[in-house]
């Protein structure tokens, strides 16, 4: 009987939230954390978020798979719902579109299952988002999660300390950006 563990692809939103996903995850399988943020505003903010991820890997023991950015096909998946409220429509649609994304990802290198780190975070909804993640899997089994839970938000801003990890104030695109500023 072999020891080996399930190989997950974490869809990675940022670094902090990777943080206790990955520690959570990595008793039962074998993490890659995967970088699929197209809806990052600008290439700086999204060279701001992926700079600690190595950070995260090292800590955790973890491989890093970063995703092409293609904030242009983010724009056309949300198209028409510029003007939903946050959390609403085009929250969803940008998750169907990463989650998406990552499930190929997924199929395509070999994984057996994915995952995401959105769950992690108080302002998400973690039953939409599993659905979703349901609906995207092709390939590699979907693992829901609700990492906010059993303090798993609090985990992260101690971790995120810890590591002394950038933490954003928005969830990174140019919509909910204003809607913070």
């Amino acid at each position: 009987m072999s020891d080996k563990k399930p190989k997950l692809l974490l869809h990675v939103c940022c670094a902090p939230d990777a943080t206790v996903a990955a520690e959570r995850l990595a008793s039962s399988y074998d993490v890659t954390l995967y970088f699929e943020n197209s809806n990052i505003d600008t290439g700086e903010e999204f060279a701001r978020r992926i700079a600690d991820l190595p950070v995260v890997a090292k800590k955790l023991d973890a491989e890093i798979l970063e995703a092409d950015y293609d904030p242009g096909a983010w724009a056309l998946a949300v198209q028409g719902l510029e003007d939903e409220p946050e959390g609403g429509a085009r929250c969803i649609a940008c998750f169907r579109f990463r989650l998406e994304r990552t499930a190929a990802a997924a199929a395509r290198e070999g994984f057996d299952s994915f995952a995401t780190t959105l769950t992690v975070s108080p302002h998400k909804d973690a039953v939409a988002i599993n659905l979703i993640g349901s609906e995207a899997a092709a390939g590699a089994s979907y693992v829901e999660s609700d990492f906010k839970k059993k303090d798993g938000f609090k985990r992260s801003v101690e971790m995120s300390k810890e590591l002394g990890l950038y933490r954003q104030n928005y969830c990174g695109c140019k919509y909910s950006r204003m809607n913070y500023e």
